[in-house]
C-alpha cells in the first residue's frame, strides 16, 4: 500500500462520478487511498454590512451541507470497492486549490471527469481539466 492517494476533483456530475469510480478501480489495483475534493468557488468581500455578513454565513453553511451530501454517491461507490477514502469541501479557485491539495496530500495523480464548455479547448476537455493539465504538480487523468 502506498501513502500517495489519488486525488479526485468531484462536483456531483455524471462525469465526476465516472472519475471517482475510475479512481477507485486504480486505487484498488495499486493499493492506495482516494481523496475526494469538492471545491466551492468563493470570492471574499472586504466591505460587507453586518446583515450581509450574516446572510453570507448562512449561504455558506447551506453550501457546505449540500456539498457534503453531493459527495455521498462517490463515497458509497468507493466503499463498495473497499478503497480507503477521505474527502473534503473547501472554498477557493478550483484549479489553484486542487493543485495545492495535491501538494499537501502528496497525491500520486489527479483524476477528473470531462464535461466541456464554450471555448474550443473547454469543448474538447473542460476548463478545469485544461487548467490542471497545464498547472498540476502531478499527472492528471481526464476520464471521458
Amino acid at each position: 500500500m502506498t501513502d500517495q492517494p489519488i486525488l479526485v476533483g468531484y462536483d456531483g456530475t455524471d462525469a465526476a462520478q465516472r472519475a471517482a469510480e475510475f479512481a477507485g478501480q486504480r486505487a484498488a489495483a495499486v493499493g492506495c487511498a482516494v481523496h475526494l475534493v469538492f471545491v466551492l468557488e468563493w470570492s471574499p468581500y472586504s466591505f460587507l454590512s453586518t446583515k450581509e455578513l450574516e446572510e453570507r454565513h448562512q449561504r455558506r453553511t447551506e453550501e457546505l451541507s449540500r456539498a457534503e451530501e453531493t459527495l455521498k454517491p462517490a463515497l458509497d461507490a468507493l466503499a463498495k470497492l473497499k478503497v480507503p477514502v477521505t474527502s473534503e469541501v473547501r472554498y477557493g479557485h478550483s484549479g489553484e486549490l486542487i493543485c495545492a491539495i495535491a501538494k499537501e496530500k502528496n497525491a500520486s495523480q489527479i483524476i477528473l471527469g470531462r464535461k466541456g464548455g464554450s471555448a474550443l479547448g473547454a469543448r474538447l476537455l473542460g476548463s478545469l481539466p485544461l487548467t490542471l493539465v497545464q498547472a498540476s504538480p502531478v499527472p492528471v487523468t481526464v476520464v471521458p
